[in-house]
């Protein structure tokens, strides 16, 4: 027995000795990649970036979108969006903006997840400063530096716009250094981030060729362009009126230079962009047969890139594979479709829509209440989805039901009063009636009607910067610097693509008109949360909101919401109504967010903001 006891522990010890020769014993984990390994393999380092972007751009038009905290659009399921809305946040928590398991997009508009994003960018930079490359990879480390000082600024642009002036961290902290870092006031957080774009300018081509949904110089220029229109706007301007007795405005605000030159900074960065000469609006000049509704549509369904585009968002299939993921198709669809019917218009947004000839539609225009869905604008056409809207065919087990195709929102009364049909896309009808949306309308822009979202996973991108931004950006900066001549060539660049009348209005009138012409042709694309906020226009967006009534009446005994040949039970009747249980409301300090308790209390030299 010793003799077989030594020769088992000879060859253990030979195993060993061998092992170790071999290294067997320090290999790198499969699923994990060392420091060293990283910040030597291109490959890798691009990977990292490429979660940077995701940090920066987060997860538009995933369950819920931005749209929904705003005069944009109601979130069916609510999930305490609702209270939000009423201004109830508080340092201990933002309502329905932070519910981990069903917000995902406004997740990452929050101090912790931001700098997270920051201090990502800020190791790459630290890391890349001594690195040494072979010429070949040279040139994409450097097209990844500028990228990374791009999506940095991207990510303070999130943080002035939510808070104000911010602690500006450029070296990536250590378990040892100090944490303790006061609030810059918001011009010099301002002019942080337009060093960082005017550095990634430098180090970027402004070509998608070879780089479709990554940074460009144009996108650095344009996010610029944006920060200094944010920056001269009048939030930043007169905080006293919002926040009175603040002893600390220069957080949110300019307390000396002129508001004219930063209208000047603004209106000149636009106009950088526009001199590029790589830009142009899609289908800019309409021809006389071309269906102006449908080239919108074919424009946000395209994979790009298009003239048009700057920065897009792709996705693919397996993009968030769980409930929550990117697919507008299904969360916005109409619940008669098996979709969600999450996000859908308000009423607010619907009445916003011009006619045809560039009048303003009004309930109490009897015309216009007769039959509110004719002779509107194209974009109207290209967002919304309303009663008696053709859309794709209805699914199998709905087509006994609505063998038109048409989308159904209302209900069949008796002469009585008695409901006997509902609308199958109502939460009365037969179909998911858990899923309808409360406002009488669906969301048509960005929807992609040729696939059944049941099934499959719509994975068009998302339009971050398009060039119509920056003409209206170019437009409001002329406007506010007296240049109402070139104001009117631009905005009149837009209203002709889509095919309205052009604007001719002066002074105040022209401000407002650049405004209305933002809100809808950059509806559903999040601006309109920040624009209200920028312009101090809270009380205006945030009260109670309005959805569409619609009925048939008849004295026939109904029992499908249309009759055997398709027609309705007589004419509808429309008309304009509370929509129950969203009724919001403005506090002045929603201007901006509060920074939350367990940072003010990691941070003590952090300063909250007014109203907190």
């Amino acid at each position: 027995m010793k003799k077989i006891y030594k020769i088992l522990i000879l060859f253990l010890v030979v195993g060993l000795t061998n092992s170790c020769q071999k290294d067997f014993l320090q290999l790198d984990p499969l699923s994990d990649y060392s420091d060293a390994a990283v910040w030597n393999d291109p490959a890798l380092i691009e990977t990292f970036v490429n979660n940077i972007y995701r940090g920066a751009l987060g997860l538009p038009f995933s369950i819920e979108r931005l749209s929904d905290y705003v005069d944009e659009s109601h979130f069916t399921p609510d999930w305490d969006v609702t209270n939000f809305n009423k201004c109830l946040m508080t340092s201990d928590g933002l309502m329905g903006w932070e519910v981990d398991w069903a917000t995902p997009h406004t997740l990452h508009y929050r101090w912790g997840p931001l700098y997270s994003n920051v201090r990502a960018c800020n190791i790459f930079l630290d890391k890349m400063k001594d690195a040494e490359f072979e010429d070949k990879d040279q040139e994409k480390i450097d097209r990844m530096t500028g990228e990374v000082y791009f999506l940095r600024a991207y990510t303070y642009h999130y943080l002035a716009a939510l808070y104000g002036g911010v602690p500006l961290i450029s070296e990536p902290f250590g378990l040892s250094d100090d944490f303790e870092t006061p609030r810059s006031t918001y011009g010099q957080t301002v002019d942080f981030i337009v060093a960082d774009l005017d550095m990634a300018a430098s180090l970027l081509q402004d070509s998608q060729e070879s780089n479709a949904g990554r940074a460009t110089k144009g996108a650095a220029l344009h996010l610029k362009a944006r920060t200094l229109l944010y920056a001269a706007s009048d939030l930043h301007q007169n905080m006293s009126t919002y926040a009175p007795g603040f002893s600390n405005p220069e957080l949110l605000g300019y307390t000396s230079g002129s508001q004219a030159s930063r209208w000047q900074a603004a209106k000149d960065a636009a106009k950088a962009v526009i001199d590029l000469g790589t830009y142009s609006l899609y289908k800019a000049d309409p021809a006389p047969g071309d269906s102006i509704a449908q080239n919108f549509v074919d424009y946000f369904i395209s994979y790009g890139y298009e003239d048009e585009d700057i920065l897009l968002q792709y996705f693919t299939p397996k993009t968030e594979e769980g409930w929550d993921g990117y697919n507008p198709a299904l969360y916005c669809g109409p619940n008669g479709y098996h979709n969600w019917g999450n996000n859908v218009p308000l009423g607010e947004l619907v009445d916003d829509y011009e006619m045809k000839d560039g009048s303003s539609f009004d309930w109490s225009n009897p015309v216009h209440k007769a039959s509110p869905y004719t002779n509107r604008e194209a974009r109207f056409y290209a967002t919304v989805l309303y009663e008696g809207a053709p859309w794709r065919t209805r699914p199998s087990d709905v087509q006994s039901i609505d063998p038109w195709n048409k989308i159904q929102v209302g209900y069949v009364y008796d002469m009585g009063g008695t409901m006997i049909a509902p609308g199958v896309d109502t939460r009365s009808g037969p179909i998911e009636d858990w899923n309808g949306g409360k406002s009488g309308y669906y969301t048509r822009k960005f929807v992609d009607p040729a696939i059944d979202p049941q099934y499959v996973k719509q994975d068009v991108p998302f339009r971050h910067f398009r060039y119509a931004e920056t003409l209206l950006n170019y437009a409001e900066a002329c406007i506010e610097t007296g240049d109402e001549a070139e104001a009117l060539t631009y905005l009149n660049k837009i209203r002709k693509r889509a095919g309205q009348p052009d604007i001719t209005a002066t002074g105040d009138a022209l401000r407002q008109a650049c405004r209305h012409e933002r809100r809808i042709e950059l509806a559903y694309e999040d601006h309109r949360f920040w624009d209200v906020r920028r312009w101090v226009i809270g009380p205006d967006a945030y009260h109670q909101t309005h959805a569409v009534d619609v009925r048939y009446e008849t004295d026939q005994a109904a029992t499908n919401y249309r009759q055997a040949d398709g027609s309705t039970w007589g004419a509808p009747i429309f008309a304009e109504k509370e929509l129950g249980g969203d009724a919001r409301a403005w506090l002045d300090k929603a201007y901006f967010f509060p920074i939350m308790r367990d940072e003010m209390n990691k941070n003590t030299q952090l300063i909250q903001n007014p109203g907190y």
